[in-house]
C-alpha cells in the first residue's frame, strides 16, 4: 500500500490535495480533483521500471555538510570496483547537486534515446544521473517549488534507462521534505532495501538525525544503519587521534544504542577526502591505506550484507 505524508488530511477531507501537508505529494492533484485514493499512475510505471534494479538504497542526513554526497559517491565507487556489479547513482538533491563534481563528471550532458534518458557513465558498470547535468552552468540556481521537484524525481525514476542494475544509490538532500517523500512514495511499491543515515559526532547534527530516523519510522522506510562521518582525526605521522567535533552527548554510538538502530561505523577525518572529491576522484583508490578508507570499506561490506539478507522472497530481479 502506498505511503502517505505525515499529517495527511485524508482523501475524504475537504482539505484533500489542498493542505500544507499535501505539497509535493505524488497524489496531490488526484486528491484535489476528488478522484479519491486513486494512486498516481507513475507509481506503477516506476514499479515496472524498477524490476531490473535489484537493490535500492537511500542515503539520508538530517543536517547539510555532514558528508552525505561524499559517502554516496564512495559507496558507488566501492560497489563498482567489482566489474560484474552494475551500479547506478541518482542525485535527487535538486537545489544542491554536487554528485557531478564529486564524480568528475561536470560538464557532461544527458542524452535522450528511444528507451528514455541515458545516464552519464563514469565506468561501463557505473551510471550517474543528476539535475546538475541539465544545467547550462554549475553555478545556475535551481529555484523550484515542491511540485516541480516532485516531477523531476518522477522523471528520473520513470524515464531514465538504467538497464539491469544491482545497486541503485539515491543521494538525497538534507532534511525530511518534498524530495524524500517523493522518493519513498514512488519507490514504495518497488521495494526499497533501506536508508543509510549520515551524521557527524556533535549534538547539533544528531538532533536533526533523530528527526530523520523519526521520518523513516513514519513512512516505514527500513534503516540499514547510521554512519558517523568526521569521527576524529588520526595524525598521519604520530597516529594520535584528536576529536575535531567532540561527541558531547556520546555521538552516533550512544544515539544508536538509545534508538536501537545499527551503527555501521565511524569514518575519521582525512583532508585527502575533500581533495579527491574536488578533483572528481575516488578517495578509496587515492588513499588505500588511510584509516578512513578502511572504515569506508568495512561499512560498505555491512551494507552489502544487509541488502543480501533482506532481499524480498518474491521479486522480479536480474536473471542470474
Amino acid at each position: 500500500m502506498e505511503e502517505v505524508p505525515h499529517d495527511c488530511p485524508g482523501t475524504g477531507s475537504a482539505q484533500a490535495g489542498r493542505g500544507a501537508a499535501c505539497q509535493g505529494c505524488p497524489n496531490q492533484r488526484l486528491c484535489a480533483s476528488g478522484a479519491g485514493a486513486t494512486p498516481d499512475p507513475a507509481i506503477e510505471e516506476i514499479k515496472e521500471k524498477m524490476k531490473t534494479v535489484k537493490h535500492k538504497i537511500l542515503v539520508l542526513s538530517g543536517k547539510g555538510g555532514v558528508g552525505k554526497s561524499t559517502f554516496s559517491a564512495h559507496l558507488a565507487h566501492a560497489l563498482a570496483e567489482d566489474e560484474n556489479t552494475q551500479v547506478a547513482l541518482l542525485d535527487i538533491d535538486i537545489c544542491g547537486p554536487s554528485i557531478p563534481k564529486i564524480m568528475g563528471l561536470e560538464g557532461e550532458q544527458v542524452h535522450q534515446s528511444g528507451s528514455g534518458w541515458s545516464p552519464v557513465f563514469l565506468e561501463d558498470n557505473l551510471g550517474v544521473m543528476s539535475v546538475g547535468f541539465l544545467l547550462s552552468s554549475p553555478d545556475d540556481a535551481v529555484i523550484w517549488r515542491g511540485p516541480k521537484k516532485n516531477g523531476m524525481i518522477k522523471q528520473f525514476l520513470r524515464d531514465v534507462d538504467w538497464g539491469e542494475v544491482d545497486y541503485l544509490i539515491v543521494d538525497t538532500p538534507p532534511g525530511t521534505s518534498d524530495e524524500h517523500l517523493s522518493a519513498v512514495q514512488y519507490l514504495a511499491a518497488a521495494h526499497i532495501d533501506g536508508a543509510v543515515i549520515i551524521t557527524t559526532p556533535q549534538e547539533v547534527s544528531l538532533q536533526d538525525v533523530r528527526k530523520e530516523i523519526s521520518f523513516c519510522h513514519k513512512v516505514k522506510l527500513p534503516i540499514i544503519g547510521v554512519v558517523e562521518n568526521m569521527s576524529g582525526f588520526i595524525c598521519p605521522k604520530c597516529k594520535k587521534e584528536s576529536q575535531i567535533f567532540p561527541p558531547t552527548t556520546g555521538g552516533a554510538e550512544v544515539m544508536c544504542q538509545n534508538l536501537k538502530i545499527p551503527l555501521l561505523g565511524k569514518v575519521p577525518l582525512d583532508p585527502r577526502i575533500g581533495k579527491s572529491c574536488d578533483e572528481g576522484r575516488s578517495f578509496l583508490i587515492d588513499a588505500p591505506d588511510s584509516p578512513a578508507t578502511l572504515a569506508y570499506r568495512s561499512i560498505i561490506q555491512r551494507i552489502q550484507e544487509f541488502c543480501n539478507l533482506h532481499q524480498p522472497k518474491e521479486e522480479n530481479l536480474i536473471s542470474s
